[in-house]
């Protein structure tokens, strides 16, 4: 037995309540079962029972065994002294609290559906998504937009405390961490801590003094990110290199040991494209998150990340290599991306950390405007009839798949719940 579905079960009261009595032999009736308690301390707070005609009011305790009060060394601690209740699954041991007195016990087996636990056991050794192994229960709307809605603030929030974290080393300064954290999107996943990397190697005041010079800005780029190596044979690049070599002893930039990756790329997410799309987005931008924390329409902030390579890459993918004419413009399923998993982030973050829900309100209206992801992990809940309209609804499925059903939080989610639901003794 887990000790997470007892008090699961205790929460919705999945048990035979007909003539309970402790293992005392006293009767017992509930009146409030207790508040689940999330922090330190008893599982359940505040609760009221009756043991045959005397009214008590405390605390409950769930355990698997009873001697688990000592295992965990409740016993000893002042924060489990008003625990009214000990509900056990087995009762192997009589236990006492700090003050001496024997705690009422009530035993749980034997009153709980034997489909309950088969169901939960089946859950959780399932593999991959654990309720698709199982009739995939019908929610109505209202529920699934409630669930939705927890489930992306869940992961913004998350998304927000690291971000706070970022803002702490870059000493409090928000433009600093927009630069890094759209940096590291550029890079695609492959080569995000390579343009992380490169981004905290150039502080943002350097970049400004040098935005109107598309070809000064490459080459701090380009050279930071270990791609001006080697032997160039056209005119463009050796230039770069030149300027680069400069730039870097001028401003003492340190090097940068991640090498770039090209392998299992298309040539559109080619870290030379992305970087040379990257800096005409800065020559193209002054203060870039002030710009966009501002703006209202989500329109705007997609034009402003309407950015193409310059002319050079117009006939390349790496350098020294010509290819077929082809602007590298900055196509909308990576602009999408960009909204997605910097912008929103980074605003709801902003909106939360000077207490303005105005901004995190807006990163929530932008993440319903934009287009959802299309993966295969989106596609899994497709066949079980969730269609994401937006990435208002493929972020909170990317949420429940990674952080409920990977973890086997089946007891917490309101899927899972569905499942449990009219199991009771």
């Amino acid at each position: 037995m887990n000790e997470k579905l007892l008090q699961f079960i205790w929460q919705f009261q999945y048990f035979n309540r007909d003539n309970l009595r402790l293992a005392s032999g006293e009767q017992l009736s509930i009146i409030k079962l207790g508040v689940n308690n999330k922090n330190q301390g008893p599982d359940f707070i505040d609760a009221h029972i009756k043991i045959d005609n005397l009214l008590m009011v405390g605390n409950i305790e769930i355990h698997n065994l009873s001697s688990h009060w000592i295992k965990h060394r409740h016993d000893t601690d002042k924060q489990y002294g008003n625990v009214i209740l000990h509900v056990v699954w087995q009762n192997d041991s009589s236990i006492k609290n700090l003050y001496g007195q024997t705690i009422p016990v009530l035993i749980l087996e034997g009153r709980v559906s034997k489909l309950l636990v088969n169901r939960y056991i089946n859950l959780i050794n399932a593999t991959g998504i654990p309720c698709h192994n199982h009739s995939f229960p019908s929610i109505d709307e209202l529920s699934w937009i409630a669930w939705k809605e927890r489930l992306l603030a869940e992961r913004l929030e998350r998304k927000s405390i690291n971000l706070l974290q970022l803002l702490k080393e870059s000493n409090n300064h928000w433009e600093e961490v927009f630069w890094w954290l759209i940096a590291a999107n550029f890079g695609i996943k492959i080569n995000t801590l390579l343009f992380e990397e490169v981004a905290k190697s150039i502080p943002n005041s350097i970049l400004l003094k040098h935005k109107h010079q598309i070809n000064q800005l490459e080459a701090l780029l380009m050279g930071q990110a270990n791609l001006l190596n080697g032997d160039m044979k056209e005119d463009y690049p050796i230039m770069l290199q030149k300027e680069y070599t400069f730039l870097k002893l001028k401003y003492k930039l340190a090097d940068t040991a991640i090498q770039p990756n090209f392998l299992r790329l298309r040539p559109a997410n080619f870290p030379t494209i992305r970087m040379a799309q990257l800096a005409m987005l800065i020559q193209k931008s002054t203060h870039l998150f002030s710009k966009i924390k501002e703006m209202e329409s989500l329109v705007e902030v997609e034009a402003l990340l309407s950015v193409e390579a310059n002319d050079y890459w117009h006939y390349h993918y790496r350098f020294n290599q010509l290819a077929a004419f082809k602007p590298k413009t900055l196509g909308s399923q990576m602009i999408n991306n960009i909204v997605i998993n910097t912008i929103v982030p980074i605003l709801f973050a902003y909106g939360s950390y000077n207490k303005k829900e105005s901004y995190q309100e807006k990163a929530v209206r932008w993440l319903s405007e934009s287009k959802p992801e299309v993966n295969s992990l989106i596609e899994g809940w497709q066949t079980f009839g969730l269609k994401s309209k937006s990435a208002f609804d493929s972020q909170a499925l990317i949420e429940l798949t990674n952080n409920f059903c990977h973890q086997k939080r089946c007891l917490e989610c309101a899927v899972g719940n569905k499942i449990f639901k009219g199991l009771r003794y």
